[in-house]
Parts: structure tokens; C-alpha cells; sequence
């Protein structure tokens, strides 16, 4: 793999580049994974320009490391020194971005980037309690995507490997000054996937993912991203949901989120969401769970609770 520093949109970064993968990973501010894809490819990663966001708090897009908080996901936390310089360190083939510490959260959150395959990268989010007293909360993993017209996504509902199969998903009729509609066109259903066709009008679903998979299928480039995380049966989780999709107004973005299971932070400990991305070079229909299953054999993280 090839690494080296680079200014990406103004911003110091680090470019990773493999014979099937390229990353850049913001660490001037964030930490952020402003791009995502095929060397040489446009980028499958929303990454804005402007100034969107909420008072002094930038959104930027790409992959940022978030926190839900018990009961209050849109709590103030969430957006606590997001936008701070980094500090970038090496572990053998491991590269550790940490943002700044809040100065009165005590709390600093990151990322550490592994690649495992060519086409397979390892991205653990973290949050580490810097402070002298107890935090809690949960990792949430949000990557902001740009979906070029046919672009769809999807969400495995179930590996069939139980007596009772049931399904969970949660919507969300307002949330943080949002709504969105139950009977909304933009999500149907397979046996084995909920999938999402983005068509601009905002709108979320959670859900209990025992896969943890959420999978963007991209036709006009030929590939699809595939990003998993691990479902902890012991995890206390928001509304008893893991993942979650979210699309933008004009689908600026759609956010494929995985959320990390709320837990007691010691202090000078950290809790981690422990990700795998594969990029494809295949393009899925949804009718078939052992088409995308062949690819999320052996990425489940082994539980450490």
C-alpha cells in the first residue's frame, strides 16, 4: 500500500492508495475520510465545500466519527470538538487519527485505520474519556455518501440461522427538528434486504441488524461499498437499533450509520466500533442474500464484552 501526506480540499491528510482502493483521510480537522473508492474513480463519499452544519460545527461530509448518548442523540456531545486539528500516529500498519479533547466533555474521539486486503480496510471509530470522572455513551459510525443517479442501497434483514426470524426497524416520524413519512416510496423490500431508492425527500429507518451490514450498490461506476459491524447480543443500543440510513433533502447525502453499543466510559478508557469497508467490483440486485453474503463471511469482530 502506498501512503503518503497530502492537502485535500484545503485540509492536511493522509492519502492511502491500493491497487483497488483509495482513501484520504482528513486530519487537519475531524478526523474525516474525505474520499472513498477506485484509484483514479470518482469518489463514493459526499464531501462539501461550504459551510453546512450547526453554529460553529462544520459537517464537511465523508466518515466522522459521532456519539449517541442515552436517550439523547442529538444532544450537544454529539458535535463536541468534531471540527478540531488532529494528532496522527503509526502502530506497525495502523494509522491512529484522534481529534481534539473537549474542554469540558473530557472526551476525544478517532479513528484507526488498518488495511487488511486489497479491496478491505479495517476502520475502528473510538471514543476515549480523557477526563477524571465517568462518561457514557455509544460509537456512532456515520459515512456520508453521494449517490449518482441508480445508485441503491441496502440492508440485510437476517441470516435465517433462527427458529424465530423476526425483523425490527424503527422509523422515526421527528427527530432534531426532522420528519419524515412511514409510507414513504423510497423504501421497499426483499425477502432478505430492506433497500433504499434515494429519491431527494428526507427521510430514516433503524434498525436490529444481527449482519451489521449496510451496502451501497453503485451502477454507473460498476462497484458496490460494503461497510459492517459487529451486533453485540449483550449491547444496549438506541431504540434496540444498530444501523440506520438516513437521506438527505435532494439527496445531498444519504448517511449509512452504524451505532456502537452504549457503555460506561472509565476514564483514560476507550469503547470502539469496530468497522470493515470492502469495495466490489460487482453491482447487486437485492434478490439474492447469498450473492452479498459471500462477501461478509469472516468479517464479523469477535465480541469482547
Amino acid at each position: 500500500m502506498e501512503m503518503k501526506q497530502i492537502s485535500y480540499g484545503g485540509f492536511d491528510a493522509i492519502e492511502m492508495v491500493t491497487s483497488k482502493v483509495r482513501m484520504v483521510v482528513v486530519t487537519g480537522t475531524g478526523p474525516r475520510v474525505a474520499f472513498f473508492g477506485k484509484p483514479g474513480g470518482e469518489n463514493l463519499f459526499s464531501w462539501f465545500p461550504d459551510d453546512i452544519g450547526r453554529g460553529d460545527w462544520k459537517l464537511l461530509g465523508g466518515h466522522r466519527v459521532w456519539i449517541n448518548r442515552p436517550d439523547a442523540d442529538e444532544s450537544e456531545d454529539t458535535y463536541a470538538a468534531d471540527n478540531s486539528p488532529c494528532k496522527v500516529e503509526t502502530a506497525g500498519e495502523e494509522w491512529i487519527i484522534t481529534g481534539g479533547v473537549h474542554p469540558l466533555l473530557k472526551i476525544s474521539r478517532g479513528l484507526r485505520i488498518k488495511k487488511v486486503g486489497e479491496d478491505t480496510f479495517q476502520v475502528t471509530n473510538f471514543l476515549r474519556n480523557d477526563g477524571a470522572l465517568l462518561y457514557s455513551g455509544g460509537v456512532w459510525a456515520v459515512t456520508c455518501t453521494h449517490p449518482l443517479a441508480g445508485t441503491t442501497y441496502a440492508i440485510p434483514l437476517g441470516d435465517r440461522s433462527r427458529a424465530w426470524d423476526m425483523i425490527k426497524i424503527v422509523i422515526p416520524r421527528q427527530w432534531g427538528g426532522n420528519v419524515c413519512k412511514v409510507d414513504d416510496p423510497q423504501f421497499t423490500w426483499t425477502e432478505d434486504f430492506l433497500v433504499i431508492h434515494p429519491e431527494g425527500v428526507q427521510s430514516k429507518r433503524m434498525l436490529a441488524s444481527l449482519q451489521g451490514a449496510i451496502i451501497m450498490t453503485c451502477p454507473q461506476q460498476g462497484i458496490s461499498f460494503i461497510k459492517q459491524s459487529r451486533f453485540h447480543s449483550w449491547g444496549q443500543y438506541p431504540l434496540g437499533c444498530n444501523l440506520a440510513i438516513y437521506i438527505g433533502s435532494g439527496n445531498f447525502t444519504v448517511e449509512m450509520e452504524s451505532y456502537g453499543a452504549q457503555q460506561t466510559v472509565q476514564p483514560g478508557e476507550s469503547i470502539q466500533n469496530y468497522e470493515t469497508w470492502k469495495l466490489v467490483d460487482e453491482v447487486f440486485d437485492w434478490q439474492s442474500l447469498e450473492a452479498v453474503g459471500c462477501h461478509l463471511k469472516g468479517f464479523r469482530q469477535p465480541d469482547l464484552h
